[in-house]
Order: C-alpha cells, then sequence, then structure tokens
C-alpha cells in the first residue's frame, strides 16, 4: 500500500474504534448472489487491505448444498485461491451487531493480478465500461420482493409463511404484519444506510416489497446486494427464514426483481451537468431514440436474458397466465402486464422497467446483463414494435420466453453477441455450474412424483 492509502486506513480504524466497533465483516458475492463473508479484527485490517484476504476460487463453483461443481479453474486446477481486498469506500456499521462494521471486497486472481472471471462485481464493471465509452452512465432503480416464513416442522420443507391473510395487496400495519416486521426492519435498514426509502405488505400473506433509491448502476447492485443479505440476516436472527425464491409456495405468486433503467449523458452546454438521455419530448411515446434502442436491445436478447434473470429451476414456475409475472417477450406503456413497462414519468423521470427478473437472481449478474443488451440496442440502433396495449399474456401477438432453465441457458450461449459483453470466461462458468444445477435436479425425485404415483403404480 502507498503512504496514502496507509494513512486512509488508519483513518478508518480510528473512526471505527471510537464507534465502539473491533471487528469488520468483509463480504463479496458468490456467482449466485449470495453473502461469502469473512471477519477480520480490526488491528488486523491493515493487514487484510495490503495483502488482501485469501478465500478458495472454488466458493463460486460451490451450490447451495455445498457441493464443488467442475467448473473450470476451480477443481481442476487444485482449488486455487482468490483474493479479496476490504473496499473501504463500503464501510458502515451495522446496526443490529454491535461492534461490527462491513464492506464489500474486491476479488482478484493472485495468478494474473485481474478481477477473477466469476467475480459478479467486477462483471457488472466491465459492463460498465462499454456504456462509459458509448459516453452514458447508466441509473439503475432495484424494487425486490421477498416472503417472511416462520419454523413448521409439520411441514415438507419446514416453514410456512408468517401469515395467510388475503387481500392485504399493497397495506402496511398490523393488519397483515401482526409483529410489525416492517416497520421494525424499514428503521433498522435506514440506519445501514443502503438507501432504503419504503415498504408495504405484497400479494400475498406474508410477503413484503421494500423499495430502494435509484443510483449509478454498480452502487445500485452493491445496495441490492446488501439489502437481501441485511433481511435475511435479520429474519435469522428472529429465528425466522426471509426468502428471496421466486416461488416458494404453490398456493401464492412469485416474488420478482424489477429493475428500473435510465441513461445520463453530458449536457451540450458544456457546463457539466448530466441530462436524462432517454427523454426527448418531440419523439414517439416522449422516448428518445437512444431509449427506444435500449428497450428494442432488451426485448431482441431477452431470452438469453432470462438465464440471468430467472436462474433457478424454480424460476420458471413463477411464470404462466395469470401469474402477473412476464413470460413473453413485450413492451407497453405504463402496462403492468408487459416484459418491459415504460411508466408514466418523462423529462428527469423518463426509464423503463424490466419485470423479467424473479428475486433469486444476482443483483449484478441481472444490472450487467440488462445493460448489456440494452447496449446492444443501441449500438444496433434497433427500434421495438408497436408497443402492447391492453392486457397481455396473448402468445398471438408476442413470443414466449424460455419456460425452463436449460431452455434459457440454451438461449444464453446461443446469443453471441450478449456473452461477448458478458465474457467467454463468465460465461463458461455460468453455464457449467447451472447446467451441473439442472443435472442435479432432473435426477432427484420430488414430493410431488410420490404423491402423484407412489401409491397407484
Amino acid at each position: 500500500m502507498s503512504a496514502s492509502d496507509t494513512d486512509s486506513v488508519r483513518r478508518h480504524m480510528e473512526r471505527l474504534a471510537a464507534e465502539g466497533v473491533d471487528v469488520v465483516r468483509v463480504t463479496y458475492p458468490d456467482l449466485i448472489g449470495t453473502e461469502r463473508a469473512r471477519d477480520v479484527l480490526l488491528d488486523h485490517l491493515p493487514a487484510a487491505c495490503a495483502h488482501g484476504l485469501a478465500f478458495c476460487r472454488a466458493v463460486y463453483h460451490t451450490s447451495p448444498q455445498g457441493d464443488t461443481v467442475a467448473v473450470a479453474g476451480g477443481l481442476d486446477a487444485g482449488l486455487p485461491d482468490i483474493g479479496v481486498t476490504p473496499d473501504l469506500d463500503t464501510l458502515t456499521v451495522l446496526p443490529w451487531e454491535p461492534g461490527v462494521a462491513t464492506c464489500l471486497g474486491d476479488v482478484t486472481d493472485p495468478a494474473t493480478g485481474r478481477p477473477a472471471p466469476e467475480s459478479p462485481r467486477d462483471l457488472l464493471r466491465t459492463v460498465l465500461g462499454h456504456w462509459a465509452a458509448q459516453g452514458l452512465r447508466p441509473v439503475v432503480g432495484p424494487e425486490l420482493e421477498y416472503f417472511l416464513c416462520e419454523p413448521a416442522p409439520d411441514r415438507p420443507g419446514g416453514w410456512r409463511r408468517t401469515s395467510d391473510a388475503r387481500g392485504v395487496v399493497y397495506t402496511a400495519g398490523l393488519r397483515a404484519d401482526p409483529d410489525n416486521h416492517l416497520l421494525r426492519t424499514l428503521r433498522l435498514l435506514r440506519d445501514l444506510g443502503i438507501g432504503v426509502t419504503s415498504g408495504n405488505h405484497e400479494y400475498d400473506g406474508g410477503q413484503f416489497e421494500i423499495n430502494l433509491t435509484h443510483g449509478e448502476a454498480l452502487t445500485a447492485a452493491d445496495r441490492a446486494f446488501r439489502f437481501k443479505a441485511a433481511i435475511k440476516e435479520l429474519a435469522r436472527a428472529e429465528g425466522r427464514l426471509a426468502t428471496f425464491m421466486a416461488k416458494p409456495f404453490n398456493d401464492s405468486g412469485g416474488s420478482g426483481f424489477h429493475l428500473h433503467l435510465s441513461a445520463l449523458d453530458r449536457c451540450e452546454d458544456g457546463d457539466g451537468r448530466e441530462a436524462n438521455t432517454f427523454d426527448d419530448p418531440a419523439a414517439p411515446y416522449g422516448l428518445s431514440a437512444t431509449a427506444r434502442h435500449a428497450i428494442a436491445g432488451v426485448l431482441a436478447h431477452a431470452p438469453a436474458l432470462a438465464a440471468l434473470a430467472n436462474p433457478t429451476v424454480n424460476s420458471y414456475k413463477r411464470f404462466g397466465p395469470d401469474t402477473i409475472a412476464p413470460w413473453l417477450v413485450d413492451w407497453g406503456l405504463d402496462n403492468r402486464s408487459a416484459m418491459v413497462r415504460v411508466p408514466p414519468e418523462r423529462g428527469s423521470g423518463s426509464r423503463f422497467e424490466l419485470r423479467l427478473g424473479d428475486a433469486g437472481a444476482n443483483p449484478y449478474l441481472l444490472v450487467a446483463g440488462t445493460l448489456a443488451a440494452a447496449l446492444l440496442g443501441i449500438r444496433a440502433g434497433q427500434e421495438p414494435p408497436a408497443p402492447l396495449e391492453g392486457y397481455g399474456y396473448d402468445t398471438a401477438r408476442s413470443a414466449v420466453l424460455p419456460m425452463s432453465l436449460p431452455a434459457a441457458l440454451d438461449a444464453l450461449e446461443a446469443d453471441t453477441e450478449l456473452t461477448g459483453l458478458l465474457g467467454k470466461d463468465f460465461t463458461a462458468a455460468y453455464l457449467t455450474y447451472k447446467r451441473d444445477e439442472v443435472a442435479r435436479f432432473q435426477r432427484h425425485v420430488t414430493d410431488w412424483e410420490f404423491t402423484e404415483y407412489g401409491y397407484h403404480l
């Protein structure tokens, strides 16, 4: 580290010590967007910043059940290290864990000195570099839903929703949230400083949505990642389970991860201001050519994008008629039945909302994939078809998205334009990892199968 870096670390340590902090939790996202971490005693923070923290690279290749998938660069290479260096610009004190602060970590491959190919945060940085070369700076607003569950040993999965109340869509207070989970969580997340603004009960019993402010794309993805980790940790502290799984229950809808996207560029007057480049009052629909091209790119690459936006076997059980989840490739003006919705605001609020993603998506990969698809549309100058009118979900009007994870993975592999932006090494690792997930599922005997066949066959 340079002398200035050493001084910066010292100042952070002095500030943290004054706040009673003696541990720094360094975290980073794995390939599926869950949190990997190490707790570092404050006195050892300078060494962690100077030399990094060693983790096995195969952590990126480890399944949710702890199996190591044979992705190139892991098992075949003898399980080498990656290095994780604390990003002290992201330091924040954990409001619910006395004496602990947390920060994100930057991941490098010691053999090359470059970011690890599987690092989701660095993949997004790469895609943002392509946007910067176009003279544009994307702005992203994440919206996430989740279910809050409590132990239920008599249920097959061991959990049930905390409430079975019906008809309490878009409500707050005790009517749908008997012990004020939402209020308690909002206040703690506010103190975490990740840009939480508001929240409400969602469509189904025990389902909630908490909104985050929009912002620069990498920061927005960071905040969405930390939001998901925080929600799950707060639930664990109460002996509960918060799940962002796409569709955890047969008798309820799924949880979405909607993404609002706009872009800024420099104003022509040269005073350093930036303007929303998606806005153009004189253009069709009040959307600039850049906005329309971006929408066209997302539509064109939607089948491949589904592999990142809907990344699990379970994801595709969220799709289907009357689910209010998009399963057709279309767009509309303030139309929530479309995959891409353009909200009514214009001017500085001009944007589109991608409704494709489910809450199980890795925030970094969803943002990176969406930005890559949009940028391809901008570069190609593509125009979208006429917007959807009325209620959608009509296969006579719009193409059907992949309806299974294998189909989506095949679409991703076939989309060489999109994977060209995402990178060969990342794409190969992701496809190998996810196809192993599919193979394990296809070998597994489910409860449904025994119920359906066990007695009669």
